[in-house]
């Protein structure tokens, strides 16, 4: 099935430092992108993969789950592992919920996470109750997208498939139950105003993770979508800047890169 625009996956071989760049449910590689290209023009060596269902059509991603999504995410750290002295963590969203399991699962081979408006939590506890059965009901609901102050296009679907959408709260719980197992440095970024994932999620990440170096920063102009919105650029500088502070590689990387 062809790919929506901007949903290609984005890799770039660059220094000894990597990043595991995740997007959110039901978008794409498109709303990562400017991240993405940014630690790549510092030097990092970058994977940003396609998530399994994603960037095609809803129907695509009703047939797959958090397992699904998981796996492309832990090969894809496998592969900078394997090329790379450190590897990061970034992720939005949903995104930020795989970073979580991934740091949960591989420890201190994972060097630190860089979160934006992460996922822990059902938007409500009324559809976490009603989406086990209405799932088998209704195949999908309009989609909650381009929740972006400034506007603009993520690249995500405009309708909710209900079958993934119950697969992702699995995900969201798993995560969470872990959190006291994250041990890794986090940053994390959370906006002021989000319509698509409540403050909960993050106000529980922060007081439930393990970790003791935490650094949380509010984005006061921009809302879910945060990277592609106002504030993306303090996103960017912000975690080059927290990556350049866990693995002085990436300033030597960043200083080749440039000549």
């Amino acid at each position: 099935m062809p790919l929506l625009p901007g949903a290609e996956p984005f890799q770039h071989e660059g220094g000894p430092v990597g990043v595991l760049v995740c997007h959110g449910f039901t978008g794409s590689p498109r709303s990562m992108r400017p991240w993405a290209d940014r630690l790549a023009a510092e030097g990092l060596t970058v994977s940003l993969p396609l998530l399994p269902g994603h960037g095609t059509n809803w129907r695509e991603l009703n047939v797959t789950r958090w397992e699904d999504w998981y796996a492309e995410v832990d090969r894809e750290f496998a592969r900078l592992s394997e090329r790379c002295e450190r590897v990061f963590a970034v992720g939005l969203s949903m995104g930020g919920a795989l970073c979580l399991h991934l740091a949960a699962q591989h420890g201190e081979e994972l060097s630190g996470l860089v979160l934006v408006n992460p996922a822990v939590k059902m938007p409500s506890a009324a559809q976490a109750a009603v989406l086990p059965l209405l799932r088998h009901v209704l195949p999908s609901v309009p989609g909650l997208t381009n929740d972006i102050a400034k506007g603009g296009e993520e690249g995500g679907y405009d309708r909710t498939p209900l079958h993934a959408a119950w697969s992702a709260g699995k995900l969201f719980a798993t995560a969470r139950r872990e959190l006291p197992q994250v041990t890794q440095p986090l940053l994390l970024f959370r906006s002021r105003i989000d319509h698509v994932v409540p403050g909960a999620s993050s106000d529980a990440i922060q007081k439930e993770i393990g970790s003791r170096d935490v650094t949380v920063r509010e984005l006061r102009d921009s809302f879910h979508v945060a990277t592609l919105d106002h504030d993306a650029e303090l996103i960017f500088d912000g975690s080059v800047e927290f990556i350049r502070r866990l693995a002085p590689a990436a300033q030597q990387a960043n200083e080749q890169a440039k000549g």
